[in-house]
């Protein structure tokens, strides 16, 4: 049996970004199930395509033995992931954008 890890890392885009899209309906499923709101706490869910980077992000780190990077370093993650899936680059430097500010 493979690690979602293994599994993911050989995965094509578009399968990570359905394992996303479970992943951000789940949460939705079970805040909705607390009773709370979906007007109140859908705009601070992150996008699928924000959640692909994060777990693009986690795999790099865990391959570089799981140290957190600096921010220099994270930086220079985040790039590459752009630059290996041109179809994340806008969401990748959105999300360097907030990082700066």
């Amino acid at each position: 049996m493979t690690t979602s890890s293994q599994r993911k890392r050989g995965a094509s885009l578009e399968v990570l970004r359905a394992e996303a899209r479970d992943e951000l309906d789940t949460v939705i499923l079970e805040r909705c199930r607390q009773g709370q709101d979906p007007w109140d706490f859908m705009s601070d869910l992150p996008t699928v395509d924000e959640l692909v980077v994060w777990t693009l992000r986690a795999e790099r780190i865990l391959a570089d033995g799981g140290v957190i990077p600096t921010a220099s370093r994270d930086y220079r993650v985040l790039r590459q992931i752009a630059l290996e899936h041109p179809e994340l680059t806008t969401t990748v430097w959105r999300m360097i954008g907030r990082f700066a500010a």
